[in-house]
């Protein structure tokens, strides 16, 4: 059963929820998106924070297992190339790459590196470019893709009127990419591995979906509701206390629609009553902070500090059926015996 945690932003899979999953048996990752919000230079000397940020979550990270790290680095942000840069030369071994087609991602992976590349992709038509692109300029292939469907929390790669609609459901798009991706061989001459995420919850999700041919999963939301998560507490209990009625579809600054847990402050947004005057990052391309009516890294920082009075919380569809926070074991444990119940039922 191949485990990946999603990278989650701005602060919630840092180093402790990486290397706790990563000592467990998965993959753990590292989200890049907004990692030195905490550093006193964020605002005034964006990149090098962030930079800096990176390099220290990894190292911690390493410190903590000796097992394999992915970092998160979302196609959008304005210093994509920097941190791409900063996490190759650490030597991590896979870099995820969405929130936009990574067209230019091999072109900072230095000879004999051993970092993967792995877009993530929403359709099958978007896989297939990016292999025909990276052929064509970089002589290869991404040696994985994700393959995130609508169920996913955070930025979503859908148009609203998409996200509910059968045609795009997960177990559609799977078959799909994995057809589309069947005239390719990854860089080691295999097959390239197709990766699910988006709405995975127990672990008959995972087995149904690597019947389906996924050759793993990609989770999030279940690894918000952990002890080791990087987020504050009460963001933790923001999940627990969520009811069905509460995970809604937002427009965000960014210009993609998203999947969050409502509250007050997107209500006050939903009224017109944020309105920035200034924008300190100018960390997404797509966002016109002149037009937003909130800075999106601002939010996403108060609530990874608990302060969800100025911020909300990204969460996949299924996070309402959260009901405690645990620990990353006893959620491995867990999504293990479900798989192999899930296994044995075949017979």
């Amino acid at each position: 059963m191949a485990l990946i945690q999603g990278g989650m932003g701005v602060g919630i899979s840092l180093s402790g929820l990486a290397s706790a999953v990563t000592t467990c048996g998965g993959l753990g990752v590292i989200s890049a998106a907004g990692i030195g919000m905490n550093e006193p230079d964020f605002a005034s000397n964006y990149i090098e924070a962030n930079n800096r940020a990176l390099v220290r979550e990894i190292r911690t990270a390493r410190a903590s297992t000796p097992g394999a790290l992915g970092v998160n680095i979302m196609v959008a942000m304005a210093n994509f190339a920097d941190l791409v840069k900063t996490a190759i030369k650490e030597n991590v071994e896979a870099i995820f790459s969405g929130a936009g087609l990574p067209l230019n991602l091999p072109s900072y992976l230095p000879e004999g590196s051993k970092t993967k590349l792995v877009p993530i992709v929403s359709s099958a038509r978007a896989a297939v470019i990016l292999c025909k692109k990276w052929l064509l300029h970089f002589g290869r292939t991404p040696d994985a893709f994700v393959v995130e469907g609508p169920m996913a929390g955070g930025h979503l790669g859908f148009k609203a009127e998409q996200i509910d609609a059968p045609a795009f459901a997960l177990e559609k798009l799977i078959p799909e990419v994995l057809l589309g991706l069947a005239p390719y061989s990854a860089p080691n001459g295999a097959a390239i591995p197709v990766i699910a995420a988006g709405g995975i919850y127990t672990g008959s999700d995972i087995h149904r979906l690597i019947q389906l041919g996924a050759a793993g999963v990609q989770m999030g939301t279940r690894f918000v509701a952990t002890d080791e998560c990087d987020a504050d507490e009460r963001f933790k209990q923001s999940y627990v206390i969520a009811k069905e009625r509460d995970i809604v579809i937002i427009k965000s600054p960014v210009g993609m629609p998203g999947r969050a847990i409502n509250n007050d402050f997107l209500a006050s947004v939903s009224n017109g009553e944020k309105i920035p005057s200034t924008c300190p990052f100018h960390c997404i391309l797509s966002c016109e902070h002149a037009k937003t009516p909130y800075c999106i890294t601002l939010a996403l920082a108060n609530a990874q500090k608990g302060r969800l009075k100025y911020g909300f919380a990204f969460a996949g569809k299924n996070a309402w059926r959260v009901d405690r926070i645990m620990p990353v074991r006893e959620l491995f444990h867990e999504l293990i015996a479900q798989y192999e119940a899930a296994d044995a039922a075949l017979g």
